[in-house]
């Protein structure tokens, strides 16, 4: 099983407003950025798409993944199992039903252990996925987070 580490951030320019994630991702002497900036989101969406890209990333399953991530939101959703208990109130009254269900279901395919570190700590790859989050956000090709859009009652 491939150790692979992950750093994760998400970006949000209002919140709601532009938003980003970045990814940083760590096996053995191969590293590899994702980044990819949405025209209205939240930071709490990107915090968790950074995570899902991330899983969905890798190539085979089975992975030992730990992903660093400063958003409290994630970790405690997943490590506090908070999320799975979720799932069993069929996401009632829950933002971001639809982010957590993606992410139940690339989640088992791995070993999956996450690690909250301190953002703007000089963390310095927490700090380069807080770059890539941030210039995400502030890029000219914002993509639609549908879901929320519709949601939000978003006219773009």
């Amino acid at each position: 099983m491939a150790e692979v580490k992950v750093y994760t951030d998400g970006s949000s320019r209002g919140n709601p407003g532009p938003g980003g994630f970045g990814v940083v991702l760590l096996s053995g002497a191969h590293r590899k950025e994702i980044s990819k900036g949405f025209r209205h989101t939240t930071n709490n969406r990107m915090e968790l798409l950074s995570v899902i890209v991330a899983l969905e990333s890798l190539k085979s399953t089975g992975h030992a993944v730990t992903i660093y991530s400063d958003s409290k939101y994630v970790v405690d959703s997943v490590e506090k199992k908070w999320v799975f208990g979720w799932v069993q109130k069929g996401f009632k009254g829950k933002k971001n039903a639809d982010l957590w269900q993606r992410f139940l279901r690339i989640y088992p395919k791995h070993s999956v252990r996450f690690v909250w570190v301190r953002g703007h700590d000089g963390n310095v790859l927490n700090e380069r996925c807080d770059t890539l989050a941030v210039e995400a956000a502030t890029g000219s090709d914002l993509q639609q987070d549908i879901v929320f859009e519709r949601e939000s009652g978003f006219n773009g």
